[in-house]
């Protein structure tokens, strides 16, 4: 096997717009640290309103253009960055395509803008949470444009479901992928049921010792009182607190309507958040021992 096929490598969808150029960017810092490789998709939709006024002859026209482009882009930015850059073109809807390249190239996680259009290639909101929740891998979504040369920082939000050792076992794997950088770990009081608050605690620290025992370094607050504000919300202020370099969360919770729900805390942690955001679907049960 080459060394080219052995990197870990990054998927980054690309519209051209300006968030997905700093998502790219970010990409590049990443892949330095980790030793990866990146590859840039780019999804052409050939259906939708404008699709009916564009001639075949203008659609194969804007797909040779297009695939100009983005090989154009890879080969500066592999130039200017010393990573290997492989890009690409495919035709179809643009979550669905995303998580089908993910899975055919093999990558290790995606990363991509949350908003941004470009003619009739779009990257909007919903796009991003489809994306996120069918995906295999996790995916970093950013929606800020500083970008930073590395991450120091990993903000850790426990809860009691089910999935908290999965997050814990991801935030260690993500922790030892930049060089073992710090873990803050923080639980948000939702109810006053002292038995529940006793259990939080507990959990807290039970991770905080799990987390210390793999050698993070990790530091953990407890919050108590919310003032009034969502949880989405005091999340994002503590992240904003201790300046965190990305905030890891799970994105699909229990819930009896559909497999593919994302929490409103998850959605508004995604959509509002100037800090990189790592989301994971948790695994099936029967693959949980993977991890």
């Amino acid at each position: 096997m080459s060394e080219v096929t052995d990197k870990r490598k990054i998927l980054i969808p690309i519209d051209f717009s300006e968030i997905t150029l700093v998502a790219l960017d970010q990409a590049i810092n990443l892949a330095k640290v980790i030793n990866g490789e990146i590859t840039i998709v780019n999804v052409i939709e050939d259906y939708g309103f404008f699709n009916k006024y564009i001639s075949s002859a203008e659609h194969v026209e804007i797909a040779k253009s297009t695939k100009e482009k983005m090989s154009k882009l890879a080969a500066e930015k592999s130039a200017e960055s010393g990573i290997h850059i492989d890009s690409m073109l495919v035709h179809g809807k643009i979550y669905e395509k995303i998580n089908e390249v993910a899975e055919m190239i093999g990558a290790t996680l995606i990363l991509m803008g949350t908003s941004g259009s470009m003619g009739i290639m779009k990257f909007i909101g919903s796009n991003t949470l489809r994306v996120i929740r069918e995906s295999k891998i996790p995916v970093i979504s950013v929606k800020g444009s500083e970008i930073k040369p590395g991450l120091d920082n990993i903000l850790l939000p426990l809860d009691l479901s089910k999935e908290t050792k999965e997050k814990v076992a991801k935030a260690i794997w993500l922790s030892k992928l930049y060089g073992g950088v710090k873990v803050n770990a923080v639980s948000i009081a939702t109810t006053s049921d002292k038995t529940l608050l006793s259990k939080m605690k507990r959990q807290e620290a039970q991770v905080v010792n799990f987390l210390q025992d793999k050698g993070i370094v990790v530091t953990s607050e407890f919050i108590m009182d919310k003032g009034g504000k969502k949880l989405a919300d005091v999340i994002l202020d503590y992240a904003k607190k201790v300046d965190a370099g990305l905030i890891m969360i799970m994105t699909q919770q229990e819930n009896d309507i559909t497999d593919m729900f994302i929490g409103s805390s998850a959605q508004g942690i995604i959509n509002n958040s100037e800090i990189p955001v790592m989301s994971v679907v948790p695994v099936p049960k029967k693959l949980s021992t993977a991890l």
